[in-house]
């Protein structure tokens, strides 16, 4: 019976000493939500124990993630004033201001 080889990976130094980046804290509707680096605005939502933000335009029916790709739209948020801001695709950032979107996210 052969005995197996040693293997060694030489990892960089560089991810050796990695720290993870520090919590931080966006607003949902004026509600002050823990996130982390790298979520994306649905997974701090989801984490939160929301899972609809949005509203259709004629029927007013509640709509959350779908497809989790940015394919579907129905997860769009208002994000610091921007309306239709898939929310599967965007980054949390630090004190970003997120809104429910109700219909098109424009006034009038």
């Amino acid at each position: 019976m052969t005995r197996p080889r040693e293997v060694t990976v030489d990892t960089p130094l560089s991810l050796t000493r990695a720290r993870p980046r520090a919590p931080f804290a966006v607003t949902f509707d004026g509600r002050p939500l823990p996130a982390l680096p790298g979520q994306t605005v649905a997974a701090v939502l989801w984490t939160a124990g929301i899972v609809s933000w949005r509203t259709t335009r004629e029927r007013g029916a509640p709509r959350g993630v779908f497809c989790g790709i940015g394919v579907c739209y129905d997860c769009l948020v208002t994000v610091d004033g921007r309306p239709n801001q898939r929310a599967c695709l965007i980054p949390a950032a630090p004190g970003a201001e997120i809104r429910t979107q109700e219909g098109t996210g424009h006034d009038g």
